[in-house]
């Protein structure tokens, strides 16, 4: 299959954008558009600030082979205009780099039969080809500062003799055994040439180049595990050709993104402040030949997000603020942060910026769609919507959103996202539906919110009025507000949700004993916790990937450090009566709410047997419950088939318990 993008092939597909039916009478949206959403991820500004590539997620059809949504490759002028495919479904692309000159567009993908590798085209068009020959496969990868190497993380080959043992059938699986590093190497393009920069016993979590291409820093773990990943990070430096590790600065906690300042000179970095930190979300500064680094954001209300540099003295960095996103300015030789742009409509995540580093170009969402290809300039306030896909949505009506705010426990002031029902009628109370975020550490954010597992518009175009709380515990708040759930899951994080519920029913717009609330993961666990411990308050809940024991959670997650050292603060045995009561299943005898219960059969961060104990205990003691089991689906949902689905059972349990308020002892 060729991968080359023209002119021509946009030009047919601008004619469809033309002729689509935006002009007709508005409707509601539908399950089939939601599942049907495309959706903007990564993006890269060219050099010359001229073009900007992007991945473009788009879901299998109806007439498709079952699986998950693909990965496209677009370019478009960052003036606006005809975009152009460089990678097509059903092939899938990521990771879009420039070279350093702006003549390649590089990106992995599985283009042939040796696992990911690293591919390039010519910005003026052409075919495909290889840069990188990894035996393995690529992971992750940066061009070098010059254009001449690619370096990229690989995982360790199987032992020969494992892999002879598993063929013949011998494929025990015993903890410890067979364990495969992640390990950076360099590639030169041209003589092919590959060389190992990092040991074989340490594995390579995320890397940068230094600038004048002499060495890298990394982010290292001892081990392969999850939880490695999240907890046991430590910056090191290492050398191009490779040899020991030198620590940069000595960290504590999760570790986000870096940066080298351009002259080599600063390090920045995304860090915990403690262990226990719920998030990397504060901006540290050391200087590059090691040392202590400095908390230049101590103060900050909002989650540090992604960080990099304007000249040698001038950071930037992006932050979650509530539920908006901002990026400002920091000055690292004074005090002050200065906004360069959001706080508005745009939801957006990270940036890249031209070589001159004074355009860029985001990926952002707005309440009104999906994420999109945006551009700035630093120095001009506002965002421009460079690309439009799902042109569908100029045919439905989408129901009002709003940030609103109330009084939690302890008096704090706790935020959330608001949907109103469609065409509301002022003075009607409405059904309410309550849609907590995972995490605990999650946001929701004033943007699209409107997915499968968080069917929103869908909700609110069913006559639901929709509440998306940021409550105690979540990030874009600062360091405080995060760790305000400290020891006390489900205790005053919860009053807050409760709290919620009661400002809107003052405000005349929802019906408090019409209240439902669903959510995934951590949400999930809210949603069992509000029907068993809270149960006289909701008349539905809906549990996906929820836990429902907090003992035999911790005993079955990928990530028992993580979940009891960042967000519990205490191990379950240290204090088992607390885990125990802060578990929905202690509280099944006070269970009257009809729960559906749905779990994903691949799901290694919240095991399936959590979601089968819940229904289990729920159908032993009467309640109207529901168990959905979906084969091949990790701790989410991605095949469309599964997604309308639940969907479809999610619509059906609310509208009957809750809109219909059937009594749950039925």
């Amino acid at each position: 299959m060729k991968h080359r993008y023209t002119a021509k092939i946009w030009t047919a597909a601008l004619a469809l954008l033309v002729l689509a039916p935006s002009a007709l009478l508005a409707q509601a949206i539908t399950q089939e558009q939601i599942v049907s959403v495309q959706q903007v991820g990564a993006v890269a500004m060219s050099p010359d600030g001229q073009l900007i590539a992007y991945t473009l997620t788009v879901p299998r059809t109806a007439d498709e082979a079952f699986g998950r949504p693909r990965s496209e490759l677009w370019i478009v002028p960052a003036a606006g205009g005809a975009a152009t495919p460089v990678v097509e479904a059903p092939q899938s692309a990521g990771s879009p780099r420039w070279s350093p000159d702006g003549s390649m567009l590089a990106f992995s993908a599985r283009l042939g039969r040796d696992g990911s590798q690293v591919y390039a085209v010519p910005t003026t068009g052409g075919e495909a080809t290889a840069l990188t020959h990894s035996p393995l496969g690529v992971m992750s990868y940066a061009w070098s500062p010059d254009g001449k190497s690619i370096a990229y993380t690989a995982r360790e080959p199987e032992d020969p003799a494992m892999a002879e043992r598993r063929a013949k059938g011998d494929d025990v699986q015993v903890a410890g055994e067979n364990v495969r590093h992640v390990r950076l190497w360099v590639e030169i393009l041209e003589s092919g040439q590959r060389v190992a920069v990092t040991p074989a016993d340490r594995t390579v979590r995320s890397f940068i180049w230094m600038p004048d291409g002499s060495g890298f820093a990394v982010q290292v773990t001892q081990t392969t595990d999850i939880d490695a990943s999240y907890m046991f990070r430590h910056i090191y430096t290492v050398p191009l050709g490779g040899g020991e590790l030198e620590m940069l600065t000595q960290t504590e906690g999760k570790l986000g993104g870096m940066a080298f300042s351009p002259d080599g000179k600063s390090f920045a970095f995304i860090s915990a402040v403690s262990m226990n930190d719920p998030i990397a979300q504060s901006v540290f500064v050391v200087v590059a030949s090691g040392g202590t680094a400095v908390n230049r954001t101590p103060n900050l209300k909002a989650t540090a997000q992604s960080v990099g540099w304007l000249d040698d003295k001038t950071l930037y960095f992006t932050a979650a603020e509530g539920t908006r996103s901002a990026m400002y300015r920091l000055p690292v030789d004074r005090g002050g942060i200065d906004l360069i742009v959001g706080g508005g409509a745009e939801i957006f995540g990270g940036v890249s910026f031209d070589s001159r580093v004074r355009n860029f170009a985001t990926s952002a969402s707005t309440a009104m769609h999906p994420r999109e290809v945006f551009k700035g300039r630093v120095g001009e306030s506002d965002l421009d919507r460079v690309t439009k896909h799902n042109a569908w949505l100029d045919g439905v009506e989408l129901a009002k959103q709003e940030t609103i705010e109330w009084t939690g426990a302890d008096g704090w002031r706790i935020e959330g996202v608001l949907i109103h029902p469609l065409n509301a009628t002022p003075g009607t109370r409405y059904p309410l539906a309550i849609l907590p975020h995972g995490g605990p550490e999650g946001i929701s954010s004033n943007g699209w919110n409107t997915r499968p597992l968080y069917p929103a518009q869908l909700l609110a175009a069913e006559g639901y009025a929709v509440l998306m709380p940021n409550y105690r515990g979540s990030g874009g708040y600062g360091v405080a507000f995060s760790k305000g759930d400290h020891r006390d899951l489900g205790g005053k994080e919860f009053v807050d949700v409760i709290a919620g519920i009661e400002h809107l029913a003052d405000e005349g717009l929802v019906d408090p004993e019409r209240v439902g609330i669903s959510g995934t993961s951590y949400g999930g666990y809210f949603s069992a916790w509000a029907g068993t411990r809270y149960s006289e308050y909701f008349k539905a809940a809906i549990t996906y990937a929820g836990i429902s024991d907090w003992v035999s959670f911790t005993g079955t997650t990928d990530i028992p450090y993580e979940m009891s050292i960042v967000h519990w603060d205490t191990w379950w045995f240290d204090d088992p009566g607390l885990a125990w009561d802060r578990s929905p299943l202690a509280h099944i005898n006070n269970a009257q709410t009809a729960m559906l219960v749905g779990h994903g059969l691949a799901d290694t961060r919240v095991h399936p047997g959590q979601s089968i104990e819940m229904y289990t205990a729920l159908r032993v003691k009467g309640v109207p419950s529901g168990l959905i089991l979906y084969p091949r689906e990790p701790h989410g949902l991605l095949e469309r088939a599964h997604q309308l689905d639940f969907m479809r059972r999610y619509l059906e349990w609310f509208n009957k318990y809750v809109k219909a308020a059937v009594p749950a002892t039925m």
